[in-house]
């Protein structure tokens, strides 16, 4: 199976940067925006396949942006990273057609091991899309 293309979203510069090196040092490749509308500007230039968001940024917040990314690419899946435990959140991350909900600090490898999921529940659809659709027609 490929490796999914990585979109890493987060206001935090530094722990952006980190994550960025540490993603593609486990040979993912990965682009990285600092906001909500950066992703999304982003996302029409380069589809992806696991988007991991950061959910309180400023400007447009994670909840905002998890909602136009569905819009614009409802096959992606979404992680969202939040350093603050709310259930209200976790629930409307759901409701949303996030993927998951993880806390930060996140260990690299929990991490790892939710794109992998990701990718492979996006990959399955795809199939499963793909097999249910009727033959096309010949002229």
């Amino acid at each position: 199976m490929p490796k999914p293309r990585i979109l890493l979203v987060d206001d935090e510069e530094r722990f952006r940067t980190n994550l960025h090196k540490m993603l593609e040092a486990q040979g993912l490749a990965v682009t990285a925006a600092g906001s909500g509308a950066e992703a999304l500007e982003g996302l029409a230039l380069h589809p992806c396949d696991v988007i991991v968001l950061d959910i309180r940024m400023p400007g447009m917040d994670g909840l905002a942006t998890l909602k136009e990314i569905k819009t614009i690419n409802p096959e992606a899946e979404v992680i969202i990273l939040s350093g603050h435990a709310s259930m209200d959140a976790a629930m409307e991350i759901n409701r949303l057609g996030g993927y998951d909900y993880l806390m930060k600090p996140c260990p690299l490898e929990e991490l790892l091991l939710k794109i992998e999921a990701a990718y492979e529940k996006k990959v399955e659809r795809e199939n499963r899309t793909r097999k249910s659709r009727p033959p096309a027609e010949t002229a």
